[in-house]
């Protein structure tokens, strides 16, 4: 039974890392970033791809673009009746973005692909640390391709849509509570990837008094790991207790986003608005089928229960006519997580975010962008229900992000 209840607790967790709101990553596009994150009612660069397709076709010019912005993951851990705290090791993740945009000008249509990773986080707490048989380091990616098609009908309306494709991976390790001849613990990793599919569309609405609305829907993505490799290193007497080789299949269903934003233009000043949506509530439970079994390992299921959540956005821009512009926003996000859920993969709590971002015509064809984020997590007291984890979390995010874009 102990050997049972600690491979549950090593095995059951993996896919949380996915769906938590602390690694819904997002950072599609510097501009966008620099103004809180918003986008969706807006026309600004091949990041509407992302951001709303149905504002695709209103973009002036073709264009190509790539952006990178290094995410530094900044996290302590301080157990429940104890003066301990334990940081996180500095790792820095780096979700990119690249974006092709090609139509005749001023034609009726437009279409573009878009490259980008929604979901991601990097983390490593060391083995020496309180949770280590949570979990000790976590590299994830979830990387979407996104061919997209744009259709203005009428001056004022528009509406875009694209197929989307994800390329999702995962490595993750703990310890494992049993002892070797030397007292070093158990090691395992588990590792695997998958592939996913989904679509994303929006309509934009452009009025005569330089408001903009915009609708974005991207849809669930059902990624599948299959033959997922469970890697272990234990004592010689409990081997037999962990098959090797082993593997596992799982699924990870990416929740639907929902985004309501609204632009307004004045002079120089651009204004934006965006209330997101994300239906987290798809992720209900966890199950593993796993390709050998013992009397020790069997397939798992285990609830989540994650629960839908909002976040708000706002931002501006002022742009001068020396080429420059400048762009401030921020945010305020809601945790998805319920209480007895938190896992140290995802710190989830409710938060807020400050971002500013500087923008450079260098020629007539050639923009830089930049772009800084500082994300803010409240600190939460939670017992996983899991693990028994029990502690509080304090969390800080910090992204700096650079994009090139030619255009003609």
């Amino acid at each position: 039974m102990m050997m049972r209840k600690i491979l549950l607790l090593l095995l059951a967790l993996l896919p949380a890392v996915t769906f938590a709101q602390g690694f819904q990553v997002n950072v599609a596009g510097q501009k966008q970033i620099g103004m809180g994150h918003t986008g969706t009612g807006l026309v600004q660069d091949g990041a509407s791809i992302f951001f709303n397709p149905g504002a695709v076709v209103l973009l002036p010019d073709n264009s190509v673009q790539a952006g990178v912005s290094p995410l530094v993951f900044k996290s302590a851990f301080n157990p429940s009746g104890s003066n301990d705290v334990y940081d996180s090791k500095s790792k820095v993740a780096t979700p990119f973005s690249g974006y092709a945009v090609f139509g005749p000008k001023a034609s009726w249509w437009k279409v573009g692909l878009g490259v980008y990773i929604p979901y991601g986080g990097l983390v490593n707490w060391g083995n020496n640390w309180a949770g280590k048989y949570a979990l000790e380091s976590l590299n994830l990616k979830a990387i979407y391709f996104q061919p997209t098609v744009s259709v203005r009908l009428n001056k004022n309306f528009s509406i875009g849509g694209g197929f989307v494709y994800n390329r999702g991976s995962v490595d993750l390790t703990r310890a494992i509570p049993l002892a070797n001849s030397s007292g070093a613990d158990g090691q395992a990793e588990l590792k695997g990837s998958g592939n996913g599919y989904g679509w994303n569309a929006g309509l934009f609405i452009k009025t005569d008094v330089g408001l903009s609305i915009g609708l974005d829907y991207r849809s669930k993505v059902n990624t599948t790991i299959n033959n997922g490799d469970a890697l272990f290193q234990v004592p010689a007497s409990v081997q037999a207790n962990f098959p090797q080789p082993n593997t596992f299949k799982a699924g990870l269903p990416l929740p639907s986003t929902t985004t309501l934003g609204l632009g307004y233009t004045y002079k120089q000043w651009l204004f934006a608005v965006d209330v997101n949506f994300v239906k987290w509530d798809v992720y209900k439970a966890l199950a593993f089928d796993y390709t050998s079994n013992t009397v020790a390992l069997q397939d798992t299921y285990s609830p989540r229960n994650y629960k839908n959540a909002f976040s708000y956005r706002v931002g501006a821009q002022y742009s001068l006519p020396t080429n420059w512009a400048f762009r401030a926003g921020g945010g305020y996000i809601m945790k998805a997580a319920q209480d007895g859920y938190v896992t140290p993969e995802v710190p989830d709590a409710d938060r807020y975010y400050l971002t500013g971002g500087l923008g450079y015509k260098a020629t007539k064809n050639f923009d830089i962008d930049l772009s800084f984020e500082y994300e803010r997590l409240m600190s939460r007291t939670q017992t996983n229900i899991e693990s028994q984890l029990s502690g509080t979390y304090k969390t800080n995010v910090y992204i700096p992000g650079i994009s090139l874009t030619y255009h003609w």
